[in-house]
């Protein structure tokens, strides 16, 4: 069982920066690829980016390539977002994902987050 629990949501002005954390439990965080997903209101959760088991294999849909960066410690269990260049499309719940394996962008999670707002004021 892998619990996920993300944190640093808020509102930004377009332009600005937020960094989202993702904590999990367990002791094999290693063995599960990573994700966030992202879902604006009346639309559907979609992926935004993946990262392998080690950290060595990101993927990034179009939208927020050159913008956003996946990366993950597994020392302390913990995978962020770092997200710059914010525009107001940008605004969504955020999940953070696990799924044993990687299946990069194509992940179906075994595991999801609570989510955490994003709001991107123009």
């Amino acid at each position: 069982q892998v619990q996920l629990v993300e944190s640093g949501g808020g509102l930004v002005q377009a332009g600005g920066s937020l960094r989202l954390s993702c904590a999990a439990s367990g002791r094999t965080f290693s063995s599960y690829g990573m994700g966030w997903f992202r879902q604006a209101p009346g639309k559907e959760r979609n992926i935004v980016a993946a990262i392998s088991g080690r950290g060595a294999i990101t993927t990034y849909v179009d939208s927020v390539k050159g913008r956003f960066t996946i990366s993950r410690d597994n020392a302390k269990n913990t995978m962020y977002l770092q997200m710059n260049s914010l525009k107001p499309e940008d605004t969504a719940v955020y999940y953070c994902a696990a799924q044993l394996g990687y299946y990069g962008l194509n992940m179906k999670p075994d595991y999801w987050g609570q989510g955490t707002q994003v709001t991107v004021s123009s």
